[in-house]
């Protein structure tokens, strides 16, 4: 468990951050990055959350996937090759991104079929998990630029790459099932 006594530490102050191993990187370090932009689209994810009917069951999995995306923070902060989970090591494993896809399909089989890309919005709470999807998608943009650089859990690339296919379709089931979802009308106003 996590014990904060105190919230600054003044060791930042030169521009630096501390990582799980005890070095230090630039705050604008790509890895630094990565890192910010995961808690940025958890800060999304919550977001959405507190706009769903407390009775909905999205709900409860979106505040698993709140603490997925600390443990994809704690492996992103962990710099190495080895990327075995351990009683001192948090790393995301494959069960993680499995989960997500029941999830998704659970969700997707109760949907109609897209017959057009479809615009974010729709409700309020369906505009927020698109939102929160755009948020993802942003986040692993910057986790794949950091694995272009180092070495990244591959589970985590697959987790946030299928986090942003689960937020898609919850839109979608959040839109009523998808009959509330605004279409894109190509062209239309030309």
């Amino acid at each position: 468990m996590v014990k904060l006594n105190r919230i600054y530490t003044r060791t930042g102050d030169d521009g630096t951050t501390g990582l799980v191993d005890g070095t230090r990187r630039a705050k604008h370090d790509v890895r630094m990055e990565a890192i910010g932009a995961v808690d940025e689209a958890n800060s999304a994810v919550g977001f959405a959350a507190v706009s769903l009917d407390p009775s909905c069951p999205h709900g409860a999995v979106l505040q698993r996937i709140q603490n997925d995306l600390f443990d994809l923070g704690a492996d992103l902060a962990t710099p190495g090759e080895d990327f075995t989970p351990s009683e001192m090591v948090l790393r995301m494993v494959p069960g993680q991104s499995s989960w997500l896809e029941s999830q998704i399909d659970m969700v997707n089989q109760d949907l109609a079929p897209l017959t057009s890309f479809i615009l974010p919005g729709g409700s309020e709470s369906a505009a927020r998990v698109h939102l929160a999807r755009a948020a993802v998608r942003r986040a692993e943009r910057s986790v794949a630029a950091l694995a272009a650089d180092e070495p990244v859990n591959p589970a985590a690339l697959a987790y946030i790459n299928r986090l942003s296919d689960y937020l898609f379709v919850l839109a979608r089931a959040v839109n009523a099932a998808g009959s509330g979802d605004v279409l894109w009308i190509p062209g239309q106003n030309r």
